[in-house]
């Protein structure tokens, strides 16, 4: 699988119980969570940089839009509160 060979190209570990989420621990110790569902994506980190160079370089390979900051997945809504960092 393309996707598959790309993520572990790029230094992240598929998760063993669910394969469709991929986990790489940052130089600066933070962690970056993707998870893909079918054609849909959701990318988690503290660490912002590290989540736009890894659009930029999913970007370069696969064919894809960005959809800014997740409100919705899986009939789920996701609500934030970037002060008290939840």
């Amino acid at each position: 699988m393309k996707f598959n060979k790309f993520m572990l190209e790029h230094g992240y570990r598929r998760c063993d119980l669910d394969h469709c989420v991929y986990v790489k621990v940052l130089s600066d110790g933070k962690t970056i969570i993707l998870t893909l569902y079918v054609d849909d994506m959701l990318i988690a980190s503290s660490n912002m940089q590290a989540i736009r160079e890894l659009k930029e370089d999913l970007a370069k390979s696969f064919s894809m839009k960005d959809l800014g900051a997740a409100k919705h997945i899986l009939g789920m809504q996701i609500s934030r509160d970037r002060k008290a960092s939840t």
